[in-house]
């Protein structure tokens, strides 16, 4: 097999075999954005495909029978990729899209668009927990080394989609505009049915309380876990080592503390306190 290899675009990690810089600048500066499109934005690791099946069964009126019948990522493109882009491009409206982006490679139309945006942020040590199994069972990411190699490169930005803190940051500037919606992973384990209504209610979705109980029994862990579908145990295997890894692993908050040392996690705390010092927001981990 070949080497893993990265190019950098902008400041930012990508794998050379999924994205290219050629649909990246069209991603930024061509890719419009209509007005009914509903942008599943995630830092990756941080929910992206609960996410993205929670907004699938609420477009469904919360019928399982899409999500049972369609694979994810063809439902919700990612639209840094080719194939992805591909896809949105043929997808007939109202379009639901996936984003590892940061905003300043995000579509520029989203300036002159009513798009949608749900941003989901998660505590970003149980995203460094994540990532790092994760890392191990992709063909296209490099192998994450030790642990406090790859703490290391997260905390640096040295990854895929750049810096955890420089994508929330960013993403933040948008949350007194009317399009966008932000949540976090805790939120939605903690409370997944007022998750669920909250989301709706900014969707202008009308669910009823038997529709909205579906979106929470399908969107469910166990369920999306056993839906091969939702699973990604379809990749090919020429991306994914399915004997190294499977995507819904435990689903659970607080998953670092059974990997990070005392000492890894003070660290960690020290950056996180140095580069979100100036973000106005309390977030459920801090």
């Amino acid at each position: 097999m070949s080497e893993v290899t990265y190019f950098t675009h902008k400041g930012i990690l990508f794998p050379i075999n999924i994205c290219t810089r050629e649909t990246l600048l069209y991603v930024e500066n061509e890719f419009q954005l209509l007005d009914d499109d509903v942008v599943n934005v995630v830092y990756p690791k941080s929910g992206t495909n609960w996410m993205a099946e929670i907004l699938c069964l609420i477009h469904h009126k919360g019928d399982p029978t899409w999500v049972q019948n369609v694979s994810l990522w063809d439902r919700t493109p990612w639209i840094e990729t080719g194939t992805g882009m591909e896809h949105a491009l043929k997808y007939p409206p109202p379009r639901l899209l996936n984003t590892h982006l940061p905003i300043q490679l995000f579509p520029k139309s989203i300036l002159h668009s009513k798009a949608k945006i749900i941003y989901t942020a998660r505590n970003p040590k149980d995203v460094l927990v994540s990532f790092y199994h994760f890392s191990k069972s992709q063909r296209y990411l490099k192998d994450p080394g030790t642990v406090e190699e790859f703490l290391e490169k997260f905390l640096n930005g040295k990854v895929t989609s750049g810096s955890w803190f420089d994508h929330v940051k960013g993403w933040m500037e948008m949350k007194d505009r009317a399009n966008f919606f932000f949540i976090t992973y805790e939120e939605l384990k903690q409370d997944l049915r007022g998750s669920v209504e909250r989301i709706c209610h900014f969707l202008g979705k009308e669910l009823n309380s038997q529709q909205i109980d579906s979106v929470v029994e399908n969107a469910s862990f166990h369920k999306m876990k056993d839906n091969k579908m939702s699973n990604l145990s379809l990749l090919p295997d020429t991306l994914m080592d399915h004997t190294k890894g499977k995507l819904m692993r435990k689903g659970i908050c607080g998953d670092w503390k059974t990997h990070l040392t005392v000492a890894q996690s003070e660290h960690f705390d020290r950056v996180y306190q140095e580069k979100m010092r100036d973000v106005k927001m309390t977030f459920p981990w801090d």
